[in-house]
């Protein structure tokens, strides 16, 4: 996977933004406000990409002990959040798969209203 494949595919889901909250570095993906994905755009121009994203907890152990290329979430909250090196033996189809899953749980998160609200938008 590439920087642009990753980009366009987190925003292709519905009511995604984009910003740089912590830095300029620091690509962040939200829905309702919320992060779902977040990536160090010096680490894709080193040639090391990686992504956080949020994980249901024991589908995060299972992967970590499946994948070399995905550990515990690096500056995150380590129970909810894998960090995947990308092109590091974690296929695309799956990491395109997490980067749905992470969505839906934030998605899950909000409130009805919010739900309502992306879901009524075309």
């Amino acid at each position: 996977m590439n920087l642009e494949t990753y980009y366009e595919y987190c925003l292709s889901k519905k009511a995604v933004t984009e910003h740089f909250p912590f830095d300029e570095d620091t690509l962040v993906f939200k829905v309702g406000g919320k992060i779902f994905a977040l990536s160090s755009l010096s680490q894709w121009e080193k040639g090391q990409p990686a992504m956080n994203l949020k994980c249901d907890p024991e589908r995060a152990q299972e992967l970590r002990s499946e994948y070399d290329g995905i550990q515990p979430g690096f500056h995150m909250n380590k129970m909810h959040w894998n960090t995947i090196a990308v092109n590091e033996g974690v296929p695309d189809s799956l990491i395109k798969e997490l980067i749905d899953h992470s969505y839906e749980l934030v998605f899950k998160s909000l409130t009805k209203k919010m739900q309502l609200e992306i879901q009524e938008l075309e």
